[in-house]
């Protein structure tokens, strides 16, 4: 997971949460996009059943207050 953000009063944070396996992202969770998507046949499967999941997605949604600001 990591925050990205370009200015001092991090209005534009980011949180980028990657799921990695064999040093390939299969899957990734973006703020700005909002729900996770995945990168390949299995990450695409994993991403479906993630979004469709409102804990998961409020919960990951949350983290840029959270993890990021904080």
């Amino acid at each position: 997971a990591k925050c990205i953000h370009s200015s001092h009063d991090f209005s534009d944070m980011v949180f980028i949460d990657n799921y990695i396996f064999n040093k390939d992202v299969f899957i990734q969770f973006n703020s700005t996009v909002g729900e996770f998507v995945g990168y390949t046949k299995h990450g695409v499967c994993n991403a479906q059943q993630r979004n469709n999941n409102p804990g998961i997605l409020q919960s990951e949604r949350a983290e840029v207050e959270r993890y990021c600001k904080h």
